[in-house]
């Protein structure tokens, strides 16, 4: 990308944020990051990133912050339509970018361990689980932007995996079973854990965002994914990752929910969660180099 933009990013000292925003700032972007705390900000300068003080909440920052930028990528919070909605009244009839990131779960059921062999692309009608409405109206109103002059674009990803750049280096859900497998001296999975994600390393996700900020069609909404692994198979090798003798072990969708909570317990664990790029891959050029998470944890558990 030739011509340098200045980016309003929310998110920016978190795992996906912080990752997108250490890459702009490499590709000679100026990145205005919001974060909450004057450490945090510290920390931000250090990166290059212009730090901004405030929250989702805080309309006039998101709305005085947004409307200065060349373009804005909410990394933040996939579920809050209220800051959502000051973005789009920031950049009305600017014609600028808004790329919102979403995530897969959007597509996930309640199979509570068990097989689907049900793959979701972009454009194909999908049922939508009750628990997920929120999310795919935010999705959607972020798409119907273009109707209010607003270059609007949803990145929607899944299971992310690998060292993030930013403050905030782990993801979610790897690092979570990893937690579990500690306390409990065990991998668990849930149920029989044939349930299948796909998956994403971070590095080929950020390169995806870039390729967005620069490609993305007006009204564009793209799955992000490189690869899939079932459950069980994850916590087997994060089960050898720590060196545990036997196997991983299986635990109720009950039990997960005391541990994790419903909303991860039955979608960020316990759901199939398939996806395919082809879209991305097509109008975006985007070409992934990381293809899966299984090999990812046996190399770091190797070394």
């Amino acid at each position: 990308m030739d011509e340098q933009m200045k980016i309003f990013l929310t998110g920016a000292s978190g795992y996906i944020g912080g990752s997108i925003a250490t890459a702009l700032v490499a590709t000679g972007h100026t990145v205005v990051g919001l974060c909450r705390s004057t450490e945090k900000a510290e920390l931000l300068k250090l990166k290059g990133i212009e730090p901004v003080i405030g929250t989702l909440s805080d309309e006039q920052v998101l709305f005085q912050t947004a409307q200065s930028a060349d373009a804005v990528i909410n990394a933040a919070d996939a579920d809050d339509p209220f800051a959502v909605e000051v973005l789009l009244r920031a950049l009305d009839g600017s014609g600028k970018k808004l790329i919102h990131t979403s995530g897969s779960s959007i597509v996930g059921d309640r199979a509570a361990g068990e097989y689907s062999s049900r793959i979701f692309h972009e454009d194909i009608p999908r049922p939508i689980r009750f628990e997920k409405i929120g999310r795919v109206a935010i999705d959607t109103h972020v798409i119907e932007g273009v109707i209010q002059g607003v270059h609007s674009v949803v990145m929607c990803p899944c299971l992310i995996y690998g060292k993030g750049r930013g403050l905030h280096t782990e993801s979610i859900q790897i690092p979570w079973m990893s937690e579990v497998a500690k306390k409990y001296q065990a991998a668990r999975y849930i149920g029989k854990g044939e349930n299948i994600w796909s998956t994403v390393h971070i590095d080929d996700l950020v390169s995806a965002y870039l390729l967005a900020l620069e490609k993305a069609p007006a009204g564009s909404f793209f799955f992000l994914e490189n690869g899939e692994a079932s459950f069980k198979n994850i916590a087997e090798a994060i089960h050898r990752k720590l060196g545990f003798e036997g196997s991983a072990q299986t635990w109720t969708i009950e039990q997960a929910v005391q541990e994790w909570g419903q909303e991860a317990a039955h979608f960020a664990f316990g759901s199939n969660s398939r996806i395919r790029s082809d879209k991305a891959r097509k109008l975006l050029g985007w070409a992934p180099k990381h293809s899966s998470v299984l090999d990812w944890l046996e190399k770091i558990s190797n070394s």
